[in-house]
């Protein structure tokens, strides 16, 4: 391409990129701004002009959103299952990917990695069915099934980017404190966690994102009853609720988006560098 006498080269792959970022962060900036001013908008505002910027904040859809009690019952819900899931899966991930990654030469141990392994390959939407029926079965159509579905559900994806990383990490460290007289436990307690905090930090991250913002499980397994309910199911249910009070649906979306906003900002440096390690390491 010449400009008045000079030639310039265009570097197609970096022009592609670009377009490519830009359309990602349109993707993701325009459903935003569309909830983030929405939110502070009368219904009759919002309706006069869905993408203009509000004239002044109309704060009445935060009120009558706190104000309704149940709205706080599945705050409540969420948070415990997302905890609760979350603290369960940083216990026994870590563990069960510990004792493969030494043991890997084993049989029994690698026959279990490859089995977890399979959960990857198969898509949730083939298993809702087998297990639902499981769960009814059990009678764990509560909070409590589905934090066991969600701890097992990470084990896939987990185990996979665990066996990698510790299989990375220097043997001579463990050997040199059990030399030292520390048990298998003292040097996983002492030694391995704080060298696996990246990929601690990356799982605390993702798994906190899919379950706090998880609809599908919470549907086939909360939707009996109301007071089970999580955001998602709140948000669902808005229609019938609050007669197509759209306003007010931006506003619980907003209000839900930011404590998992918050946790995502605080760890997403750890993402890139534990999935990194976890990837290249092994």
């Amino acid at each position: 391409m010449k400009i008045k006498g000079k030639k310039i080269q265009v570097n197609g792959w970096l022009v592609s990129r670009n377009i490519i970022l830009g359309i990602g962060f349109l993707m993701i900036a325009v459903p935003l701004y569309l909830v983030v001013i929405n939110a502070f908008k009368s219904l009759k505002a919002a309706g006069d002009n869905f993408f203009a910027f509000p004239k002044m904040l109309y704060l009445d859809n935060f009120r009558n959103l706190f104000s309704d009690n149940h709205y706080w019952g599945f705050v409540g819900n969420s948070a415990i299952i997302t905890v609760i899931s979350i603290s369960l899966i940083t216990l026994f991930v870590p563990l069960v990917s510990y004792a493969i990654a030494r043991n890997y030469e084993k049989r029994y141990y690698k026959f279990i990695y490859f089995y977890l392994l399979m959960g990857l390959f198969i898509p949730s939407q083939v298993i809702m069915l087998p297990v639902t029926k499981l769960m009814t079965s059990l009678n764990l159509l509560n909070k409590s099934g589905l934090i066991l579905l969600y701890l097992a559900f990470s084990f896939t994806q987990g185990v996979f980017l665990f066996v990698n990383f510790i299989r990375g990490l220097p043997l001579e460290i463990e050997e040199a404190a059990h030399i030292d007289g520390c048990t298998v436990m003292q040097t996983y307690s002492k030694i391995m966690v704080p060298m696996m905090k990246p990929m601690l930090a990356t799982i605390i991250v993702m798994d906190s994102l899919w379950i706090w913002n998880d609809f599908l499980l919470p549907l086939m397994i909360l939707n009996k009853s109301q007071a089970s309910w999580t955001l998602p199911l709140f948000q669902y249910n808005f229609k019938t609720e609050y007669s197509f009070d759209y306003t007010m649906a931006f506003t619980a979306y907003l209000m839900s988006m930011l404590p998992i906003l918050i946790v995502y900002a605080c760890g997403q440096k750890y993402i890139v560098k534990g999935l990194t390690a976890g990837a290249v390491k092994g």
